[in-house]
């Protein structure tokens, strides 16, 4: 089994350097980590009294790696969650917060599973999540893959602004579907033609 560290050197990988895009609610950003969440955790890096887009370019990838491990893995209890599906919550949690979590609840729902969709990984999560594992580890894994898919491609839906996140300016895959599909066997990867059938409203 991989660490929990070397997933997370791969989220860092994954998330790039500096960026502050206008249509990115979480604003200066960089290997993944808001501006936002630095002020949360107080980490004022120019010793100037205040935390803003400076501090983010000064941070270090292992800063964030440290970040990423203690408030997005430990913190959310993800260590608790069968093997197979840790570095995909993982991944998503540093995306998308407790939406990572709440994804994982609706498919154990959709499972027939009853549990509360809460965003937090307690005992009824885990023991829904190791039931589910325990029945079909691949499948369970792609399932939760292909539910991170359709919830970047239903938030496009609703924020138009969101979409080149999802779809390339050459209509293919975005970043966040590639995203996706990391965690996804090869065989439920969209072709280009589903993923342009899929994005077609969007114009």
């Amino acid at each position: 089994m991989r660490t929990v560290g070397s997933i997370a050197q791969d989220i860092v990988n994954r998330e790039g350097g500096y960026v502050n895009d206008p249509d990115d609610p979480g604003g200066a950003t960089k290997f993944g980590v808001t501006v936002g969440t630095m002020r949360r955790l107080g980490m004022d890096l120019t010793r100037d009294g205040k935390i803003d887009a400076q501090d983010v370019r000064l941070l270090t990838r292992q800063q964030a790696v440290e970040i990423f491990i203690e408030h997005y893995f430990e913190r959310p209890n993800i260590a608790a969650l069968p093997d197979g599906v840790q570095a995909s919550v993982f991944d998503m949690y540093v995306n998308s917060g407790d939406n990572a979590v709440k994804i994982l609840q609706r498919l154990l729902r959709d499972m027939g599973l009853e549990i509360e969709i809460d965003g937090a990984i307690g005992p009824q999560t885990i023991s829904a999540a190791a039931a589910a594992f325990a029945v079909s580890p691949d499948h369970f894994v792609d399932a939760y893959g292909i539910a991170r898919r359709n919830y970047y491609y239903g938030l496009a839906d609703q924020r138009p602004n969101s979409r080149k996140y999802a779809r390339r300016r050459d209509g293919g895959k975005g970043g966040w579907i590639r995203r996706a599909e990391e965690f996804i066997s090869q065989r439920y990867h969209l072709s280009q033609e589903e993923h342009a059938a899929r994005i077609a409203s969007w114009g």
